[in-house]
């Protein structure tokens, strides 16, 4: 099977980044298969483009190399760095991209947390999982710009990933990358779980951090400010106004049939949404 190459920036598409990127590998490998997953990130959003990322990557082929730039600190001091799991190759600057990556493979129990993080955090890596920093300049593309590491760096680090060069040929190894802490659902005094949301999608859902499993057992209303959702839906057109249902990525999310739910409500990431037999 050809080696996957997957990209994600927020360098948009009316010019020619993602091009330049995509020339660079294929200049390298040109039997990689290169499938975009999302060029459309808010510009420097990086949780933004973690959570649309962490939606997205478990869903390719094994040994996946899966390359992410959306980086407002290309030139600076921060690192670049290669992160192997069990089940892919991520290349990405070293500023909380992968948090959702990191998340999935931690064990150790989550606090709960009431916001979202304004800044990512140095975290240690679970156990199972490989990263180094990008140093080994024998790998980059030469010039290197100060402005475009997407091209410069990743993309070939990516490329010669693709081509089989181990892992340590790209520098040393690390022990803690940046990673937000993603919040948690709690239960508040009146015994209601309290989430957030995480993402707003491109049809105006609202897409929180409960999951299926999260959910009380039986029927529940759902309160997010001063409107109430009773009982969760099956699919968007089940209900009429307002709906929440489990989305395809096992969150809660709250709809609106035939409209954009966040613009309705007014609400947007980190908006808090509660879940209960009676929430206030």
């Amino acid at each position: 099977m050809a080696p996957v190459i997957t990209l994600t920036t927020d360098f948009g598409t009316g010019d020619a980044y993602v091009a330049s990127m995509k020339g660079v590998i294929l200049g390298l490998n040109p039997k990689a298969v290169i499938v975009d997953i999302c060029h459309t990130i808010e510009p420097q959003n990086v949780l933004q483009a973690a959570f649309i990322f962490g939606t997205a990557y478990q869903y390719f082929p094994k040994g996946t190399i899966h390359l992410a730039v959306v980086d407002p600190g290309v030139g600076s001091q921060r690192k670049a760095l290669i992160l192997k799991t069990p089940a892919a190759i991520f290349v990405a600057p070293d500023n909380g991209l992968l948090s959702y990556v990191i998340d999935e493979y931690d064990k150790t129990p989550a606090k709960p947390a009431r916001n979202l993080p304004a800044m990512p955090q140095q975290r240690k890596l679970p156990r199972g999982l490989e990263a180094v920093n990008i140093t080994n300049a024998e790998y980059w593309r030469h010039p290197v710009s100060t402005t475009f590491h997407g091209r410069d760096i990743l993309a070939p680090v990516a490329a010669h990933l693709s081509l089989g060069v181990p892992l340590r040929k790209f520098g040393d190894s690390l022990d803690q990358v940046q990673a937000f802490t993603i919040p948690r659902p709690y239960n508040d005094l009146r015994g209601n779980l309290t989430g957030c949301v995480l993402h707003v999608d491109g049809f105006g859902n609202l897409i929180t951090n409960v999951r299926s499993s999260d959910l009380p057992a039986g029927k529940v209303t759902v309160a997010v400010g001063k409107h109430r959702i009773n009982g969760i839906s099956r699919f968007y057109a089940e209900s009429k106004g307002l709906a929440a249902i489990i989305g395809s990525s096992d969150y809660l999310e709250i709809s609106l049939k035939d409209g954009n739910a966040a613009e309705f409500l007014g609400a947007k990431v980190g908006h808090e949404v509660r879940v209960g037999k009676n929430p206030p």
